[in-house]
């Protein structure tokens, strides 16, 4: 056997245990693993929330119109709340 097929062998078998390793909670739990900060039940339950969110209600405080968790933008995921603006912000402009 030569060595670059002795290499690719071995480069082969690296990757298909990391691919193995990588799908473990999908193999297991049959769903991917929430690592969303906005969506893990884990981290909600303590309190942390996504940077977003917290600035958003922050700002919201500031401004006097603080809303309760679970409203508005806050209702979202963080990617919505990165990318959706609210109903009630109105468009910036320039």
């Amino acid at each position: 056997m030569s060595s670059n097929t002795l290499v690719f062998l071995i480069a082969a078998a690296a990757v298909a245990f990391f691919v193995l390793g990588l799908s473990l909670t999908i193999i297991f739990k049959g769903h991917y693993m929430k690592s969303e900060i906005g969506d893990n039940e884990h981290m909600k339950a303590r309190g942390i929330d996504c940077a977003s969110r917290q600035i958003r209600r922050e700002e919201e405080a500031l401004r006097g119109r603080a809303s309760a968790p679970g409203e508005g933008c806050s209702a979202g995921g963080c990617s919505s709340c990165s990318s959706v603006r609210c109903e009630n912000e109105s468009p910036k402009t320039e």
